[in-house]
């Protein structure tokens, strides 16, 4: 099949950039065809985020966004910055936190759902949106440009084997393709190594994000309050915090969106992100809320942290990263829908540009260039020392950070010309299992805290079984020889799905079992994998999870 553009992944990027070109034809009245790729059985399925919008993208994009009956209903009307011990808390006065954390003209939203309206848009504008189809490989011309990419076989049996059922995949050819597939993309890893995109910037720094939806009791819902929070249950050595969103939705239901976020430099092998979120929600400041109420929904996501000094270079023959499979989150603000929107918008321009002189498969340096001079690059710039400076531990890292922001606020940015860098790469953290404290977790009770298997129930995940593993190890005794042997088998803690557990041969030998039906796609072990030795590719196009209502 032939198009224009071809753009990898339905989420808020990609989206962002397939409406803009649609944008930009109609006002040079000139025919571009577009289509979509999303491995989600449809868009919003594996959109995954806390999620406070700021809108300035959504405003340039689609201005009437509201009249055009946009699910963002729950308006910012109450900020909280809250630390915590293990019994107690503490409320940070509001005037002490730098503008940029500010909140009030943002919105709580389901990102999935507003995915879903953009794909709406998109699709009404004759974008071509194929759900349920993972591009699994990127197709090179002979001069090494790319020139599309090809989607997964489906019906392959786990011994490689062809079903019944096969069907062979697609070859989608392009002028240009954006690629637009979310943190630690597996095309997108590819082409940063194919293209040197890495090349002389910071290795790229990642959280796990994991949340539950809500539905609590009436009498404590406060719609539009927005609370983080820091400290409890992690040390002061582990990056992290906690949010809590009170939303409503079209049928004024009382939600809560709760969810903690681990920095994944973190060194304690024992340590379990899921069993330190399900933990924080014991906390005497916040079991009450949840008190009475029902959980809705799980999931799990790794979100891009390194910021200006991570981002590679975009474009490259033939195409350009956009959103998170480059990293423009702006981590202090825990935003980065704005910028992903923005970069597609971009990348849209500059390809819509080079399809009106007849261009293709060249290299969009309109794009790489540009971005920097955009407002995404400064929104990044004035908090590029806020990551890095939590090296020095989470207070003085946080105090460091707010001067810092500070600075930027008052206009005296020009005063801290310096860029810290960030070191090594967040798998290379994990210490020796026998030099850090082991970690009892407490028994989930089934009413606030929950295991991993009723979580991955709730997540909707569902993967065709006879199918070749997606989660692939690079060499097969790694995880017995080393992991298990050096860190305690630490893939059986940071996955939040329980994929990864070591169970007893037949031979009484410990061996590493994957249950890859579980995966709820969150790339945790790709990024923290000590050697890194699991390889993850996409499984069949449509399977994961389902966050219909995330």
């Amino acid at each position: 099949m032939e198009y224009d553009v071809v753009i990898v992944g339905g989420g808020p990027s990609g989206l962002a950039a397939a409406i803009r070109l649609k944008q930009l034809a109609a006002e040079n009245d000139r025919e571009i065809s577009v289509c979509i790729l999303e491995k989600g059985g449809e868009i919003g399925a594996h959109i995954l985020s806390g999620a406070v919008i700021d809108p300035t993208a959504l405003n340039e994009l689609i201005p009437d966004w509201k009249d055009k009956g946009a699910p963002i209903h729950t308006p910012v009307t109450d900020d909280q910055f809250w630390t915590l011990t293990e019994t107690g808390a503490s409320k940070i006065p509001n005037w002490t936190l730098p503008k940029l954390m500010n909140n009030h003209g943002n919105y709580i939203v389901s990102l999935g759902r507003v995915c879903k309206w953009l794909g709406e848009q998109a699709e009404a504008m004759g974008v071509e949106i194929y759900p349920g189809f993972a591009a699994a490989e990127v197709l090179f011309n002979d001069a090494g440009a790319v020139i599309g990419v090809a989607t997964g076989d489906m019906g392959i049996g786990k011994d490689g084997e062809k079903k019944g059922e096969y069907q062979p995949g697609m070859e989608l050819h392009a002028k240009y393709t954006l690629f637009a597939e979310g943190v630690r993309g597996s095309l997108s890893q590819e082409l940063m190594k194919k293209f040197n995109l890495r090349d002389g910037v910071d290795p790229q720094k990642y959280g796990i994000g994991i949340k539950e939806l809500w539905q609590i009791d009436p009498a404590k819902h406060k719609p539009g309050l927005v609370t983080h929070s820091q400290g409890w249950p992690l040390d002061s050595k582990t990056g992290g915090g906690s949010f809590l969103y009170h939303l409503t939705n079209e049928n004024n239901d009382a939600l809560v969106a709760v969810g903690f976020v681990i920095h994944l430099n973190y060194e304690n092998p024992w340590l379990s992100p899921f069993d330190e979120f399900q933990r924080f929600k014991t906390h005497p400041h916040i079991k009450p809320l949840f008190e009475g109420g029902k959980r809705l929904a799980y999931g799990a996501r790794a979100i891009n942290e390194g910021g200006l000094q991570s981002v590679p270079k975009l474009s490259f023959p033939g195409g350009a990263l956009i959103g998170c499979s480059a990293g423009f989150v702006n981590l202090p603000r825990i935003k980065g829908t704005h910028n992903a929107m923005k970069t597609g918008m971009l990348a849209a321009e500059s390809a819509f540009d080079a399809l009106k002189t007849d261009r293709q498969h060249d290299e969009l340096h309109a794009y790489n260039d540009g971005w920097k001079k955009s407002w995404v690059f400064n929104d990044l710039y004035k908090v590029r020392n806020v990551k890095p400076g939590l090296k020095w531990g989470m207070t003085l890292g946080t105090l460091h950070g707010g001067i810092h922001m500070w600075m930027n606020d008052l206009g005296l940015g020009k005063l801290v010309g310096w860029t810290l860098r960030h070191g090594k790469p967040d798998n290379e953290y994990l210490k020796s299992a026998d030099q850090m404290p082991k970690i009892d977790y407490p028994k989930p009770d089934g009413v606030i805290s929950f295991d991993k298997l009723s979580s991955v129930f709730l997540s909707n995940t569902n993967h065709e079984e006879d199918q070749p593993v997606h989660l692939q190890l690079r060499d097969a005794s790694i995880p017995v020889k080393h992991n298990l042997a050096r860190y305690a088998g630490p893939e059986s803690r940071y996955c939040p799905a329980g994929v990864y557990e070591f169970v007893d041969s037949d031979d009484g030998a410990k061996k590493l079992q994957i249950n890859a039906q579980n995966c709820v796609h969150c790339k945790t072990c790709d990024i923290k994998d000590p050697l890194q030795n699991i390889h993850w590719v996409t499984p069949e196009g449509g399977g994961g999870p389902v966050y219909s209502v995330m």
